[in-house]
């Protein structure tokens, strides 16, 4: 067994074994059964089963490699972006060499779409698309780790509890992602912090620059960083999917201290934020971080500066803002009135409004606080002030 086959994305020579055992998964064939016929699965599943069996297999029958499964899966993912979004754009690509091995951090809204909408702007720039990092608590389900790893996605240990198999986890997944960049010449996505930002403030964790380190410590940090060649991502969503979930989220742990997920929270979070409706979606690609950065802490801070002055607010975000009890008064936030038309303002009124609607009255100072703490954070770092 090699040092990453526990962790790592599954190989060309792997793609065509690992999908005739999808082919055959009871938990997938049922989940696809209930998705393609809800109202015949339950009476009539014993003899749909194996027509979505077949189906699967004839779908799959050409695909002997990673990039094969990307062009097939490429249009359906492009049809999904199209019902759930008013559009994508991005900007900075450019400016990023075609075939450089570089190490991704981006901010973390969304459990799936994050790495997806990244992904996505690297297949339609012609740039080889990134392996993936998910948290193995994601992937409670064989099938999904199957998928995820065919993808090119790779394993962050985050169920793991005792100290000595924690750090002996996280010592792996540095030297991975250092290999895959400096070995495989495979650039990697992830995120900035371990889970969502589901407050809005979008931070970047020290502790996750430090494990880059953590299995090249006989060298400089700088060092180590500017060979992983690190550069920042900021997504920004118009609409969250999930934003009603994550009020509740934040109110229950704001009024009792703690939030306990119920089974299944999280593959309906993955489901809403796939198919819910985020209006418009933009993806900001930074410049390569200096070198000569000292220290994880001094890293997370460039970083956070990148992604911040690029998260594109939107109408929105000014509409929370006007109505936080939390305004910032070392911030000077313009009037929404000089950055938007009129008729922008009044669409997003109207949406606005009907998640306020939505929303239970308990819940609605966290929905605000979710959309109102990317203009804090903006603003702030506009105007040169700490964070």
């Amino acid at each position: 067994m090699g040092e990453f086959d526990s962790i790592r994305p599954y190989r060309d020579d792997e793609v065509s074994a690992v999908l005739s055992r999808l082919s055959q998964d009871p938990t997938l064939l049922d989940l696809l059964l209930r998705f393609r016929f809800p109202r015949l699965a339950g009476s009539f599943g014993w003899l749909l089963r194996p027509l979505i069996a077949y189906r699967l297999r004839r779908e799959c029958a050409d695909i002997d490699c990673v990039a094969k499964l990307q062009d097939k899966v490429e249009p359906y993912v492009d049809r999904t972006i199209e019902k759930a979004t008013d559009g994508v754009t991005y900007s900075g690509l450019e400016k990023i060499p075609a075939g450089k091995a570089c190490l991704y951090i981006a901010n973390h809204r969304d459990i799936v779409m994050d790495p997806a909408f990244v992904n996505y702007a690297m297949y339609h720039s012609e740039h080889a698309t990134l392996r993936i990092a998910i948290g193995d608590n994601l992937l409670q389900k064989p099938f999904v780790g199957d998928l995820m790893r065919l993808n090119k996605s790779f394993i962050v240990p985050r169920s793991i509890t005792g100290r000595r198999e924690k750090l002996a986890a996280f010592q792996q997944l540095s030297a991975y992602i250092n290999h895959s960049i400096r070995n495989d010449h495979e650039s990697v996505w992830i995120a900035q912090a371990e889970g969502r930002a589901k407050d809005g403030r979008d931070r970047t964790d020290p502790a996750i620059l430090k494990m880059f380190h953590m299995s090249r410590k006989d060298q400089p940090f700088a060092e180590v960083i500017g060979q992983l060649h690190v550069i920042p991502v900021s997504i920004s969503y118009e609409y969250d999917p999930c934003d009603q979930a994550k009020a509740r989220e934040l109110s229950i742990r704001a009024s009792t201290g703690s939030y306990e997920k119920a089974q299944g929270e999280d593959d309906a979070s993955i489901g809403l934020g796939i198919t819910g409706y985020k209006g418009r979606v933009h993806l900001h690609f930074g410049d390569e971080m200096d070198g000569e950065i000292e220290d994880a802490r001094q890293l997370a801070t460039a970083i956070d500066q990148v992604i911040l002055t690029h998260y594109r607010l939107f109408p929105v975000h000014y509409l929370a803002y006007a109505q936080w009890a939390d305004q910032d008064a070392e911030i000077q936030v313009p009037s929404m009135v000089e950055l938007f038309s009129a008729d922008e303002l009044r669409r997003a009124e109207g949406e606005w409004q009907r998640r306020l609607d939505r929303c239970p009255q308990e819940y609605r100072a966290s929905l605000i606080m979710q959309y109102a703490n990317p203009v804090r954070s903006h603003y702030r770092i506009k105007a040169g002030l700490p964070l």
